[in-house]
């Protein structure tokens, strides 16, 4: 099993990205992304100690990767 190591955008992948910019990359509502923190299938986040989230662009994108659907 490969594993991400870069991110294939070109963008930084230390790049602290927030809740709206992922919901809209994956073209999902904020509801959606809360669900799947619930059932503990979203990307990795920091909650930052105003309450809001932040994910970081290598962990989004190995994340999405590992979905990857190869059939």
């Amino acid at each position: 099993m490969s594993t991400v190591t870069s991110v294939p955008s070109g963008k930084d992948p230390d790049e602290k990205l927030t809740l709206q910019a992922v919901c809209k990359e994956l073209k999902i509502s904020r509801s959606t992304f809360y669900e799947w923190r619930q059932k503990q299938v979203a990307p990795p986040c920091y909650t930052l100690p105003n309450g809001q989230l932040r994910i970081v662009r290598r962990d989004f994108e190995m994340w999405l990767h590992a979905r990857k659907d190869v059939s």
